[in-house]
């Protein structure tokens, strides 16, 4: 029945209703009746060329002048203090001239971390996603103590970065054959007991799509190794900002959320996957909470 009715539609049914709104006669020549027009596009040309030929070679001025000045303090810095100061000024030109604030929340993290020798070091790895190469920039500037970086060893190819990366005992990885790092995890391992914290990117790389990828598996085999705490942190908006396979920055604001630590003492290799399953459920938390104004 209503199938019929709708295929049988009655003539004046069918007949688009009037509308309501003036005649073009009936506009007077003073009112500007076109319509009002939409929102500008803030990532158009404009930011495209700025970010070509004024922030990009910025960068790599940064990147060459202090890059050059912290290979020559590392032949007198032991502890690499002086380098990560390069580190940390580099990383703070670079936030300042691309003009995207970072809003910190989440856990206290220990500012003292470096000053009070007198208390027993908390070992602890950051577990961080990774969407934008100016995702370092961001750790240094905001994690305010010094820390080591686990790399893979394809960023010793870079110029300058992979220079640093090698001179300022940062912890490289070969993904390709593990078994050629055991002289950097053993470095690593002393690192952590004696209080100086990692940073690992447990995804292996950058994401392609902006979301939180798998894991790749023994992530924390160094967190359970020296029983420390693993800190989740998630950097929100840097995929927008500047994903994989483009130099355009699309200047904006950023987040960086701190998790609560999760404990590894106790356990042993045997529970890698629950542990990494356990940081991964918090930074998918972390990373999807809707963004604080």
């Amino acid at each position: 029945m209503n199938k019929i009715a709708t295929t049988a539609e009655p003539e004046k049914e069918r007949e688009a209703p009037r509308s309501n709104a003036p005649s073009a006669e009936a506009v007077p020549a003073w009112s500007d009746s076109r319509p009002a027009a939409g929102p500008k596009n803030p990532h158009g040309w404009p930011s495209r060329l700025r970010s070509y030929f004024i922030l990009n070679p910025l960068i790599w001025a940064y990147t060459l002048t202090l890059g050059t000045l912290s290979l020559a303090s590392s032949f007198f810095d032991r502890n690499g203090r002086i380098q990560h100061n390069f580190a940390r000024l580099w990383s703070w030109l670079i936030m300042k001239t691309v003009q995207s604030p970072v809003k910190v929340t989440g856990m206290n993290i220990d500012k003292d971390i470096d000053k009070d020798k007198s208390a027993t070091p908390i070992p602890r790895v950051y577990a961080v996603t990774h969407a934008s190469a100016l995702d370092i920039p961001i750790l240094y500037v905001h994690l305010p103590f010094q820390f080591r970086i686990i790399f893979k060893s394809e960023l010793l190819a870079y110029p300058f970065i992979g220079w640093h990366l090698k001179r300022s005992g940062q912890v490289c990885i070969n993904q390709q054959n593990p078994a050629a790092s055991i002289g950097a995890v053993k470095s690593a391992l002393r690192s952590l007991r004696n209080g100086t914290p990692l940073v690992i990117f447990p995804e292996g790389g950058r994401t392609r799509d902006g979301g939180v990828q798998p894991f790749l598996p023994g992530a924390f085999f160094l967190a359970i190794k020296a029983q420390a705490e693993i800190v989740p942190i998630a950097l929100v908006g840097t995929f927008d900002l500047l994903p994989m396979n483009t130099y355009h920055i699309k200047c904006q604001p950023l987040e960086m959320r701190v998790g609560a630590p999760v404990s590894t003492a106790g356990l042993t290799l045997r529970d890698t996957d629950a542990v990494s399953a356990k940081v991964k459920a918090a930074i998918e938390a972390l990373h999807s909470a809707p963004r604080t104004t």
